[in-house]
C-alpha cells in the first residue's frame, strides 16, 4: 500500500534519512525544508497550508507526518540575546510541529493509518548546562506528543516521540572529531555517535501500518546514554 508522508527539515541528518527510507519502502514523501528550490518555514502557518494543499494535490492526501525540523540554541539565562534565541528556538521546535500537525490533521484523521513521529531529543528526557531554550522545546515536544496519543488515539491516528541521543548530523558537525571520541567514550555505553540512519530506522518502523498499538511511547534512540546517566 503506497503512503503519503510529510518530513520537516528532510534535506538533511535524520529528517534525509527518514525521508529515504520511507521511500525505500514505496511512501510518496514530500519534503518541508528551509532549504532547496521549494522552501517551507515551518514556523508560517499559512506558507504550509499551501504546501499542504500542494501536496494533496499533487500525491494525495497525508498518512505521516515526522516532525524532524529543529534548530540548537542555549546560553545561559542573563545572555544578551537570550530571549530573542528562546523565542526562535521554540517557534521552530515546538510550535512549528504544532502547525504542521494542525496543518495535516484533516488528512490524518481521515486515513486508514494516521501516524505522527515528533523528533525530540535526550534533552526532552533531562538537561545538559546552558541549553535551556532548547532543552525546554524539547520538553514540550515530548508533552506535545502525549497529549496528541490521547486526543487522536481514538481517531485512529498515533503520535509517538523519538529521542535522539549524540548523533552525527549538521548540529554536532562543528564539534571536534576528538572531542566527540571522548564523550562517546565517557558517555555512550556503545561507545560512539549514532548514524541519522539508524535514528531514521526507529522513525519509520513507528510510520508503519503494523505500528497500530504504538501510541504516546517515548523512545530514546542513544546507545543507551540516558539508560547510564550522566
Amino acid at each position: 500500500m503506497t503512503r503519503v508522508a510529510v518530513v520537516t527539515g528532510g534535506a538533511s541528518g535524520i529528517g534525509r534519512a527518514t525521508v529515504e527510507q520511507l521511500e525505500a519502502r514505496g511512501d510518496r514523501v514530500a519534503v518541508f525544508d528551509r532549504t532547496g528550490p521549494n522552501p517551507v518555514d515551518v514556523r508560517d502557518e499559512h506558507s504550509l497550508e499551501d504546501a499542504v494543499a500542494g501536496v494533496r494535490d499533487t500525491i494525495g492526501p497525508i498518512d505521516i507526518v515526522v516532525n524532524a525540523a529543529g534548530i540548537a540554541a542555549g546560553g545561559p539565562i542573563d545572555a544578551v540575546d537570550y530571549v530573542e534565541s528562546w523565542r526562535e528556538t521554540l517557534d521552530v521546535n515546538l510550535t512549528g510541529a504544532m502547525l504542521v500537525v494542525r496543518a495535516c490533521l484533516d488528512d490524518l484523521i481521515a486515513s486508514d493509518s494516521g501516524r505522527i513521529v515528533n523528533v525530540a531529543s535526550t534533552e526532552a528526557l533531562a538537561a545538559g548546562r546552558s541549553t535551556s531554550p532548547y532543552t525546554t522545546s524539547k520538553h514540550g515536544l515530548l508533552g506535545f506528543t502525549r497529549s496528541l496519543a490521547v486526543d487522536l488515539g481514538r481517531l485512529g491516528v498515533t503520535a509517538n516521540c523519538v529521542c535522539p541521543g549524540a548523533t552525527l548530523t549538521g548540529m554536532t558537525a562543528a564539534i571536534p572529531e576528538a572531542d566527540r571520541n571522548t564523550f562517546a567514550r565517557r558517555n555512550v555505553p556503545v561507545g560512539r555517535y549514532g548514524r541519522p540512519e539508524e535514528v531514521a530506522f526507529v522513525i519509520a518502523t513507528l510510520t508503519a501500518v503494523e505500528a497500530s498499538f504504538v501510541n504516546g511511547a517515548v523512545i530514546a534512540v542513544d546507545g543507551g546514554m540516558t539508560a547510564q546517566g550522566r
